[in-house]
């Protein structure tokens, strides 16, 4: 497993990355957001800390960046704990967030909770919904009719899910615990928000539903119709 630290305080990164080690991760340091960049492209990493507050290219513009090519988890490390900071950051499709100062126990807890949802390989690598859709579950995209759709990191998780079980009716519970893990700390209604943003992205006028359906008093399922 290799993890990519970008951080550009020197000695924290330098904890940070011992930790990893200490634990069993690989894990590469860049000192600001361009260079983390340019390793990311480089490099096929399965986690990435991201500081929020970096010189030259901020954390949030970063996970935006990350987020154009790839759906791994990325934990933000943040020294602001302020609700708009936060909100921010997971807007620009961080996975997770950790606000300084903070435990190396702490953030070796966040990094295994999300690192243990990207192991689980009981669904198929390759998910078809319909004759449009396809689900590829290793690298993380969605396509329609060839064209990748962007996804953020929850909502790739909640389809990717559900498409691999379309018989199954899932309720908010459901998807919370299969689907985000029970590290989620949320609002379940939340899950309501994540499944208009999937079906908005889906739609198209044979699919004016995003290919989920609602089960009304129960949940939501994939439809093909």
């Amino acid at each position: 497993m290799k993890i990519l630290i970008v951080e550009d305080e020197r000695a924290i990164a330098e904890v940070e990355k011992a930790y990893m080690e200490k634990n069993g991760y690989t894990a590469d340091i860049a000192g600001d957001g361009l260079k983390g960049l340019e390793m990311f492209a480089a490099e096929n990493y399965d986690l990435v800390i991201l500081d929020l507050m970096l010189p030259g290219m901020s954390g949030v513009d970063v996970c935006r960046a990350i987020r154009m090519k790839s759906q791994v988890p990325i934990i933000m490390v943040t020294a602001r704990s302020g609700e708009d900071d936060v909100v921010s950051g997971l807007d620009a499709g961080a996975s997770d967030y950790v606000i300084k100062p903070f435990s190396p126990r702490v953030l070796m807890a966040r990094v295994r909770a999300n690192t243990r949802k990207e192991a689980d390989s009981s669904d198929p690598q390759i998910i078809r919904v319909g004759n449009s859709l396809t689900v590829d579950t290793k690298n993380f995209t969605v396509t329609k009719n060839g064209e990748e759709i962007a996804f953020t990191r929850n909502e790739f998780m909640i389809f990717s899910k559900m498409a691999a079980k379309p018989e199954k009716i899932w309720s908010r519970d459901d998807i919370i615990t299969h689907a985000l893990g029970y590290e989620y700390d949320g609002f379940e209604r939340s899950i309501d928000s994540y499944i208009k943003n999937i079906r908005k992205k889906l739609a198209c006028p044979e699919h004016e539903n995003g290919y989920i359906k609602t089960v009304h008093g129960f949940g939501y399922k994939v439809s093909e119709q």
